[in-house]
């Protein structure tokens, strides 16, 4: 018997027409890694909270079918089996976190389950030192970063040792390194322990070779499904999904009958072609930093700035920063490196301890947040932040009331642009989580501002997604807007930056084009640099890799 069953689930949220979940049938046996991927709405977060009996109970709307936990239907279930049996970490950690500091959180779920001090205070320690949180344990919980924060929501579920663990997106907000650590623990409890994992993640490249079962989903159905890792990268293509790693589909769209999961498997291919060819491959310059787009005028000067919060942190050190008019960098590092709060005092949110920040040669001191609005737009980690009204057309006139600027068309010009126009009516609160971040991105957008500053702007983003923001980061690029962009996805990052900016704690080691940083990098580089490091260090770009791959293959054929 299957420890899930999923039966005819069928479900509608409250005021849709449209079912979220349309008639789902799905086993998912005891000890099973299970990887769900799908665009934006297509209801794997949906499906995820029906498995962890969230649905309807806390959502409301229309229910049909059953889903069952070892022969024992949801609803006939007490929610204190519940949550024994099944833990989840949603995508947006804020909304998990309820107690002050971190052991207390830590604690909360323990507590509620009736278990013994001594029992408890031990499978804390166990998973704080896991999940490197012990320095953390007295620190307060809204302090954190949003990685810190995803940390300890983890924490907190895998501290109840559930049977069925469920993640959404659980290493979005997480650091290459951290993200990393993260999924080979889940693997080591999957593998160790016989928990039974059900994880949805858009950056395929971190998980894709650790699932047992893969599902894809569209508009509420399950649509693939299936154990053999090989045959899904060929479906991928052949069906054009989008929802594949870089790795796999290198090699599946050059024709390779054998597809790599990793790059040591990558590697391993490579070194045979190569090897068969006879061809090494030319070890070309890495194209020069580009500094600026040629303008003299920076439009953000920092000098010598310093941040202390009040607790005497100091999250920020001698940083030294312009940004010019057409600049689009991205701004990588571990957690709590001091990304997000240089990006706040850009924005003029907080205010240096020591040192200078002007924008269009003028101390952010002497300048009003208010002032700053109109030139300098921010969208922050959580798009949550930024929707409060009833409709995504009403949160975008909200922005150009609140500035005093005529609308002109921008609304109709930024909900186009951002894919959007048929979401101008609904209400930002029934939409996906990716759906929420382009309204909250089109809401700092509508502005038009001179300077653009986004914290982990691919936050549930799907592939396709991504790349539609990426097209359009270059769009405005061209425009003249100044672009700065803190994220951990290093495969964005490839795709779309000019330069990169590398923080580590509150300091800023190293700024170069991403040639310079990516390819020289040991863990801030795509796949596809790492599958070519030491045969053409020049690839950086997944189309310079199916080209690289394209001459050795041509170079293999023309020997016979």
């Amino acid at each position: 018997m299957a420890l899930v069953e999923v039966k005819d689930l069928t479900y509608y949220y409250p005021e849709t027409d449209k079912p979220a979940l349309d008639k789902i049938n799905l086993s998912i046996n005891e000890g099973e890694f299970v990887l769900i991927v799908g665009g934006s709405g297509s209801g794997k977060s949906s499906l995820v909270r029906a498995l962890a009996g969230l649905i309807p109970d806390f959502y409301g709307g229309k229910y049909g079918g059953s889903v069952s936990i070892a022969g024992v239907e949801l609803r006939q279930m007490g929610r204190e089996s519940l949550v024994q049996k099944v833990g989840m970490v949603f995508q947006d950690p804020e909304s998990q976190l309820v107690m002050t500091n971190v052991e207390q959180e830590l604690a909360f779920g323990l507590e509620n389950l009736g278990l013994p001090k001594s029992l408890m205070k031990r499978r804390i320690m166990e998973v704080a030192e896991a999940l490197s949180l012990t320095p953390l344990l007295k620190s307060n919980t809204p302090e954190l970063s949003g990685g810190l924060k995803q940390k300890v929501a983890l924490a907190s579920i895998l501290a109840m040792q559930p049977d069925i663990l469920i993640l959404d997106e659980p290493t979005s907000q997480l650091d290459p390194v951290a993200g990393e650590e993260i999924l080979t623990i889940i693997r080591r409890l999957n593998e160790d322990n016989g928990i039974t994992v059900i994880l949805i993640e858009q950056r395929l490249e971190r998980c894709f070779h650790l699932a047992d079962r893969f599902l894809v989903m569209e508009q509420g159905q399950i649509v693939y499904n299936h154990t053999d890792r090989g045959e899904i990268a060929k479906w991928a293509v052949e069906n054009k999904s989008p929802f594949i790693p870089p790795l796999a589909k290198l090699f599946t769209v050059a024709g390779f009958s054998e597809i790599p999961l990793t790059v040591k498997e990558g590697r391993k291919l490579l070194k045979a072609v190569s090897s068969v060819s006879n061809q090494e491959f030319k070890k070309e310059e890495s194209n020069p930093r580009t500094v600026s787009s040629g303008k003299k005028e920076p439009l953000v000067e920092i000098e010598k700035m310093w941040f202390a919060y009040e607790n005497g942190t100091e999250a920020l050190q001698n940083i030294n920063f312009k940004i010019y008019p057409g600049d689009l960098i991205v701004l990588m590092g571990e957690n709590a490196a001091g990304k997000t709060t240089l990006l706040k005092n850009i924005r003029g949110l907080l205010k240096p301890t020591r040192g200078k920040i002007k924008i269009l040669h003028q101390d952010i001191r002497e300048t009003s947040v208010e002032q700053l609005a109109g030139i300098v737009g921010y969208l922050s980690q959580n798009p949550n932040d930024y929707l409060f009204l009833p409709t995504v057309r009403e949160e975008l006139a909200f922005t150009l009331q609140n500035l005093c600027l005529k609308d002109n068309g921008k609304i109709d010009k930024w909900l186009e642009r951002l894919d959007l126009t048929r979401y101008a009516m609904s209400n930002p609160r029934d939409l996906s989580s990716g759906e929420r971040q382009r309204v909250a991105l089109a809401s700092v957008l509508v502005a038009e501002p001179q300077l653009i500053l986004l914290d982990e702007p691919t936050r549930g983003l799907d592939y396709e997604l991504k790349n539609n923001l990426g097209q359009l980061l270059l769009e405005l690029q061209k425009e003249g807007k100044a672009l700065l962009v803190v994220t951990h996805d290093v495969e964005f990052a490839a795709e779309f930056a000019q330069e990169v900016v590398l923080m580590t704690q509150g300091t800023i080691i190293a700024r170069g084009s991403k040639y310079e940083m990516l390819t020289q990098s040991t863990f801030y580089s795509p796949q596809v640099s790492k599958l070519f490091n030491k045969f053409d260090d020049t690839v950086v770009t997944l189309r310079e890799g199916e080209q690289a791959l394209k001459r050795l293959i041509i170079a293999a054929r023309n020997l016979y």
